[in-house]
């Protein structure tokens, strides 16, 4: 009897998909997406039994009666995950189990994926003719489980492995699910991005050799570096280190090596991996228009990821129809590119999603070149589990990374900075050994670099100083730790009315930011006062110099990336100032006062050489070690219980019991809550958020374009604008609270609440003020 596993209502049942043929052909994908490390039989397996269930005569009727897409569908992947344990037993099989029965609900806990196993489903019998033969058992025995030991802990291995194997087989089942619908509607395969090669290896040299430059001192040095990165990759791939000071050329010099690396060893993609969104879109210009990678380029957002803010159905729907439905709405990139820039939170959310749509893009991780940019940025709550899949990516899936930064957070073992319960009382770490620093002696580097001086006012300073200060610098930066700091200090700068005043935060839309840098820049440039009151958006890589810098109480990696906004070029006569500062009458945000703990006893003893790697080491070993090994694996699920990852992974490995769903919850970069608000800020803007509202589907280019329209607020913020009306949704009872836009007074006129100097105004909610004196972007 044929079966279909998919339908077309308005087509002759001839031209429906046959279920063998996409069983078949899913297998086949995430084969060939697992053999980037080693693992096509499992993934073959998984694409093989993922959809048996519909073999059953209630999923046939389903499928062939029509829908308006709202009716739910027989459940038709837990027979699979059935069939795999049957199969391969209480080990491989519980392992491809997750995968099989979570292709559209997402990865599940462990407790949930039993009720699967133990529920009874409709009958599927005669699977096996539509399946064809799976690998035999003993072929399981060569997968690549923990073959290289995880230097956090050896059972993070088998957990990430399911996850791996679960992107292959859902990003396999996407892609087959497109093509079979894209040819119902005679349209070619959609294009892909592709894999890094030659053609952009030449592109990368060739911008490199015109940007080289020995016109003076810096720019020699600058070169050095580079060809010294750039000589060492042929070695091996896995852990790197990149050690250069602000100012060093930092990011061509890991463009150039990331290049040559993987080139040289083949390697797939370059992924960058960014803190912050605005230093990403400054990159992702660099990358797409001076190197001329244009649209190999692919620049994701997590600061605009729609799937995150979507209610998740936790269900097996797969709408059936010509249209595809929600089976084949692009919630997310699968990374199918050969060059990617990213967000931190992207990337590491990502990699212990259960999301299927956020799940996809994994296994495309593999044998690539990973550039973790502000390396030490990464959370201390969650140090461990981001070091544990950093080793898995090099160790066990033929990945590089290099941990690339001004300020080397002591990540390493021989740095003697973290503390460990499980070796033995040692400290633990990754094991990277010297000669993989990538550039040529750091030590050295940060004496030939040095162009500020960094005092510390141990007295709490009145925003009326800062004020007075700034009136007798007519170039000065003034960074401050929260958006309601900002305001208020620039509220006093434009009512003494000094000339070049300026403010920038995240609650500026990304495009109107780059309209005031851009506007910034031609006035520092031209000798035009220059007076900007910032967050700590600008440490963030953006490449404006002033001669003097004040930076509110902080930790010593964010008084070094400030310091890097400081003589930036070298033009100030001696050193540039620095001056990290206490405000008076203000907390240090309870996510700061760590940091800004352990910066104090550095600030006091280093007083010649704060920013020097010694001081910066002892910065990071008092800070890991105070906050004590519990403290560095402490994800909280919503309700506010703590989860520790690795001690959970660890716990359930040797029965394959896996929490995956409750880390995916709980593993959250920022613990702040932050939803986007987009903003009719232009012409541009307006037209994208008009397809927004009148196209079938969301168009992928219209999302990607409204990136640069985002406010990021409080998730209570945004809440109490809908309600008042200020903020509306754009075709609610379809996509939820995804697109939520401010309102606009009249055409072409933005509401009283963007501010062009302020932005997003939400100063006049006392409980947004509230909120926003703790977020500090």
């Amino acid at each position: 009897m044929k079966l279909f596993a998919h339908s077309l209502p308005e087509q002759s049942k001839d031209n429906w998909e046959p279920l063998e043929k996409h069983l078949s052909s899913v297998g086949a994908t995430a084969a060939k997406s697992a053999g980037a490390f080693g693992a096509e039989t499992a993934a073959k397996c998984m694409g093989l039994l993922h959809d048996i269930g519909k073999c059953s005569a209630a999923y046939q009727a389903y499928i062939g009666a029509s829908s308006d897409g709202t009716r739910r569908g027989p459940d038709h992947s837990t027979a699979g995950a059935k069939e795999s344990v049957k199969a391969y037993g209480a080990l491989w099989g519980r392992l491809l189990a997750y995968g099989i029965a979570g292709h559209h609900s997402g990865l599940m806990d462990s407790g949930k994926l039993d009720e699967r196993l133990a529920k009874s489903v409709e009958d599927y019998a005669g699977w096996q003719a539509h399946a064809g033969m799976l690998p035999e058992k003993a072929k399981f025995q060569s997968m690549p489980v923990g073959h290289n030991a995880n230097a956090i802990d050896k059972s993070f291995s088998i957990a990430f492995l399911a996850r791996m194997l679960f992107s292959c087989l859902v990003d396999a089942d996407f892609l087959e699910t497109e093509r079979f619908y894209a040819a119902s509607r005679g349209e070619s395969e959609p294009s892909r991005g592709g894999l890094f090669g030659r053609p952009h290896l030449d592109r990368v040299r060739a911008h490199l050799t015109a940007k080289r430059n020995n016109s003076t001192d810096l720019n020699r040095l600058r070169g050095e570096i580079l060809d010294h990165a750039t000589s060492k990759a042929a070695l091996e791939p896995g852990l790197f280190t990149l050690t250069v000071p602000t100012g060093g050329g930092k990011t061509l010099t890991s463009l150039s090596f990331a290049a040559e690396h993987a080139l040289h060893h083949g390697l797939r993609r370059i992924i960058y991996v960014i803190p912050f969104t605005s230093i990403i879109e400054q990159t992702a210009q660099v990358f797409r228009e001076q190197v001329g990678l244009s649209d190999d380029v692919l620049e994701h957002h997590s600061s605009f990821d729609w799937d995150r803010f979507e209610p998740g159905k936790g269900s097996d729907d797969e709408r059936e129809g010509a249209d595809g439905g929600g089976k084949l709405r692009r919630d997310a990139e699968n990374w199918d590119s050969p060059l990617i820039v990213t967000t931190s939170v992207q990337f590491f959310e990502s990699l212990f999603a259960a999301r299927t749509s956020r799940a996809r893009k994994l296994h495309n991780i593999a044998r690539s070149v990973i550039i973790l940019d502000e390396v030490q940025s990464l959370p201390v709550h969650l140090l461990r589990p981001c070091l544990a899949v950093i080793d898995e990516l090099a160790k066990n899936y033929g990945a590089s990374v290099v941990l690339c930064t001004a300020t080397q957070p002591a990540l390493r073992v021989q740095d003697q900075a973290l503390p460990s319960k499980t070796h033995n009382g040692l400290p633990e770490g990754l094991d990277i050994p010297d000669e993989r620093e990538l550039a040529p002696e750091p030590k050295a580097l940060y004496r030939q670099l040095r162009r500020v001086k960094v005092d510390w006012s141990r007295d709490p300073v009145e925003d009326a100083d800062i004020a007075a200060r700034f009136a007798q610098q007519p170039h000065m930066l003034c960074i401050v730790n929260s958006r309601a700091h900002a305001r208020e200090l620039f509220a006093i700068l434009r009512e003494q009315d000094q000339a070049g005043a300026v403010h920038l935060s995240t609650l500026m839309c990304a495009q109107h930011r780059r309209e005031v840098l851009e506007r910034l820049r031609r006035d520092l440039s031209n000798g035009n006062p220059v007076r900007l009151v910032s967050t700590s958006l600008i440490e963030a890589g953006v490449d404006i110099d002033f001669p003097e810098v004040w930076r509110a109480a902080t930790g010593l990696a964010s008084i070094a990336q400030a310091a890097g906004r400081c003589n930036r070029e070298g033009k100030a006569d001696g050193l540039g100032r620095t001056v990290v500062f206490e405000p008076a009458g203000r907390k240090t945000p309870p996510m700061i006062e760590a940091f800004y703990q352990a910066a104090r006893p550095v600030l006091r003893d280093f007083q010649a050489g704060v920013l020097a790697l010694d001081a910066i080491g002892e910065f990071y070993r008092e800070l890991y070690w105070k906050q004590g090994f519990d403290a560095l694996d402490l994800a909280r699920m919503p309700d506010g219980e703590k989860l520790a990852i690795i001690p959970a992974i660890r716990a359930g490995a040797s029965r394959i019991n896996f929490p995956f769903a409750s880390i995916a919850q709980a593993f959250r970069m920022i613990d702040d809550a932050m939803a986007p608000v987009i903003v009719p800020f232009d012409a541009r803007a307006e037209a994208a958020i008009h397809k927004l509202r009148h196209a079938p589907f969301p168009p992928s280019h219209a999302q990607r374009t409204l990136q640069q329209y985002v406010a990021p607020v409080p998730v209570n913020t945004r809440n109490a604008l809908i309600a008042s009306g200020v903020v509306q949704l754009i075709r609610p009872d379809e996509y939820g609270d995804r697109f939520a836009v401010l309102a606009q007074t009249r055409a072409g006129v933005l509401p009283e609440l963007y501010d062009h100097e302020l932005g997003l105004r939400l100063d006049a909610d006392p409980h947004a003020r509230s909120s926003e004196s703790n977020i500090g972007f």
